[in-house]
């Protein structure tokens, strides 16, 4: 495309030659425009676009330098080559700004279009050059990196807004001013200043990252971590000129790994190590005692009936009595111990260097001691105790995991002891670790495959001798160990969560068996014991009369034994349950009577009809230890409620005739009758419901 030339000069001579010079040297020749005086050049430039300006400083309207000013300030950017006879004042023009001057002898010089074109092309270079260094400027003022330049000797030449905000540091400020002044970094774990990078990388000509542990100080006192990048400046000649430094603020990046990191190793809700980190820091404690030949100590806690409070409460309570415990927790322990939260309301703190027997059994006493003290959590005054187990490197484990596992084994015979206290691991316990083990597996099986098998213990009428109902019970017929009771494994099935499933089997059995009775002509109610944690399931009551339902047994046949106990972990919720029931239409009876701690007023509110005096007090009847006053009271308490009332465990005449002379309504025992098979308790009937022979 063809240039533009604007010629200013009034001489006609000049201006034929240069447009003749210009024409015959050109294919495309140049667009020539002529103005007579300055006056209509600078008409001329401000609505028309120029290349370059060819500039006569004598005109009819302007004589010398002033011509150049006037025209050089409206159009600075345009080249402009002096026309004029004075090289002095033309020199003069070109140290003004001009690109340069033509001799008038020489306008008809073939080199003249040369000369124009070299200055056209120069000043596209130089507009190229300049686009690029004000992108270029433009990104580095723009982005969110921090860009700082050095020279040679690492002194600030150039620092970005970012790097600015980043450092504290003004450009201004900072120029020439020595890196480590302005970028001043720290080691984030001894806070000491270390080495400027900036320094290695020009004294190696190759670029680094900055130290992941960096942090830059700024003048104000305020500390960021910042990472990224340094890398040598070299010119066209690979000669190092400085370095530039990009960096970024990576405080929250940081802090957020560092807070991701703590929650892997530890308890999202109290704060304690977990599982993970226990199991590292015990490997390390086990690899210390090894080498010092000395001890440590395991203790697996495990809060007491939590589940009952996390049930009632709700988790919300749980959540801030579990924080409660670990505060009580670190206080009974070093700081060189370790307590954890394992899970759940499971707790392992392990004791460091020369703990003995001894000394874990102090710690976990002073543990049992400060965890029984009441827990106020909102408007409620919370009751826990604990169980441990204590496991002793190196008598009960040569690593983290026997000592974990052996500790839990020792928690678990401490919970089989009563809870609330602590029990040392020993080797036989594993042996009923695995018999323990061995029976979960074979009971899941049994489940499925219903090797069990229901007795029935008569209850019956002390004044009348009459059999007015029966106690199911459960037995587990094993294919290789045979009967076994329900003592053995009513437990395992608690623990494992069998209990619902077992729990249902027997009532829908019971139910099927008593309909049958109730066929034959021999009707005869039944009375199953309940499970705390099928009487807590929200759907029982209608499995209850689903169960009716099925097997076409009259609700008044079906009597439900709930411990005192289980009733009173959560009076109200109870309270709903046993309402249900009773709309159903089923008799209620309270097992084990006595060995809790309810209130008479519950016992009135409670739609009870039947009290059951728990075998333990029947049994010390005779002592001379007051059960026979208790066992007195417990009657005439029940009979002035309306309930009946139903004596466990006689086994003696004594027993007997204590009963019957104080009107207990009903009992059951060995002395009266065994539990029968169905097949051995119909041969009964049909010899009539009386036991005459069995305690006259």
């Amino acid at each position: 495309m063809a240039y533009t030339v604007l010629l200013v000069s009034d001489i006609q001579t000049d201006a034929e030659l240069i447009k003749n010079t210009l024409i015959s040297a050109h294919e495309d020749p140049p667009l020539i425009k002529r103005c007579n005086t300055l006056g209509n050049a600078l008409a001329l430039v401000k609505s028309k676009r120029i290349d370059i300006i060819l500039l006569d400083l004598y005109l009819p309207d302007s004589k010398g330098i002033e011509t150049f000013h006037a025209i050089h300030a409206l159009v600075p950017s345009t080249p402009i080559m002096i026309i004029c006879a004075e090289d002095a004042l033309a020199s003069q023009a070109v140290e003004l700004g001009a690109q340069g001057h033509l001799s008038r002898s020489h306008l008809e010089h073939a080199l003249v279009p040369q000369v124009l074109s070299g200055i056209l092309q120069r000043k596209k270079a130089e507009q190229a050059l300049h686009g690029e260094l004000e992108r270029a400027r433009i990104t580095l003022e723009s982005i969110g990196e921090g860009v700082l330049c050095t020279d040679e000797l690492a002194n600030i030449t150039y620092l970005n807004p970012e790097a600015e905000r980043m450092t504290g540091w003004s450009r201004a400020e900072a120029i020439g001013k020595p890196i480590e002044e302005v970028f001043n970094l720290l080691n984030s774990q001894t806070h000491q200043p270390f080495p400027n990078p900036v320094r290695l990388v020009i004294e190696k000509k190759k670029a680094l990252a900055i130290q992941g542990n960096s942090i830059l100080l700024r003048p104000d006192g305020y500390r960021m971590a910042v990472e990224d990048s340094i890398a040598p400046i070299l010119n066209i000649n690979k000669k190092l000129t400085g370095a530039v430094i990009i960096f970024r603020d990576v405080t929250k990046t940081r802090a957020m790994e560092e807070k991701m990191a703590h929650l892997a190793q530890h308890d999202y809700l109290t704060g304690l190590p977990n599982r993970v980190l226990l199991s590292d820091r015990l490997t390390q404690a086990v690899s210390y005692a090894k080498r010092r030949k000395t001890g440590i100590a395991v203790l697996f806690c495990d809060l007491d009936n939590f589940k009952h409070i996390n049930d009632s409460l709700g988790h919300l309570v749980g959540d801030r009595l579990l924080q409660a415990v670990a505060l009580r927790l670190r206080r009974q322990v070093r700081a060189s111990d370790t307590v954890c939260r394992q899970g759940g309301d499971e707790f392992v703190i392990l004791l460091l260097e020369d703990d003995t027997s001894e000394n874990a059994a102090i710690t976990a006493e002073k543990i049992l001691r400060a965890l029984s003290q009441p827990y106020l959590i909102d408007e409620y005054e919370l009751h826990v105790t604990t169980s441990i187990g204590i496991s002793v490197y190196p008598e009960d484990g040569a690593d983290a995991e026997s000592l974990i596992r052996n500790a839990d084994t020792a928690l678990y015979h401490a919970k089989n002891k009563g809870r609330d206290n602590y029990q040392f691991f020993k080797e036989e316990m594993n042996a009923r670790a695995v018999e323990r083990q061995s029976l979960e597996v074979d009971l899941r099986r049994a489940i499925k495959q219903e090797e069990f098998i229901l007795h029935y213990q008569p209850k019956v009428n002390l004044h009348t001798r009459e059999i007015t109902g029966v106690e199911v019970l459960i037995r587990w017929n094993h294919p290789t160990r045979g009967l076994i009771l329900p003592g053995t494994f009513i437990t395992i099935a608690e623990d494992c969560g069998l209990i619902v499933q077992l729990g249902q089997w027997v009532l829908e059995h019971a139910c099927i068996q008593a309909r049958k009775w109730i066929d034959q002509g021999s009707p005869m109610p039944i009375a199953i014991n309940i499970s705390a944690l099928e009487f807590r399931n929200v759907h029982f009551a209608q499995h209850v009369k689903n169960i009716l339902d099925q097997t076409g047994l009259e609700a008044d046949f079906l009597e439900l034994e709930i411990t005192e106990s289980v009733l009173m972990k959560d009076v109200n919720t109870s309270e709903s349950i046993l309402q249900q029931l009773k709309e159903i239409g089923v008799q209620i009876a309270i097992d084990d009577f006595g060995t809790g701690y309810s209130s008479l007023n519950y016992l009135n509110q409670f739609p009870i009809d039947v009290l059951k005096i728990d075998q333990s007090f029947v049994r010390d009847i005779s002592s001379g230890n007051g059960n026979d006053i208790i066992v007195n009271a417990v009657i005439n308490m029940g009979t002035s409620l309306k309930q009946k009332v139903v004596a466990e465990g006689i086994e003696t005449r004594a027993q007997l005739a204590f009963l019957s002379k104080h009107d207990c309504h009903e009992g059951q025992g060995y002395l009266l009758s065994k539990p029968l098979s169905a097949v051995d308790l119909e041969k009964v009937f049909m010899q009539g419901r009386f036991l005459h022979t069995r305690f006259n």
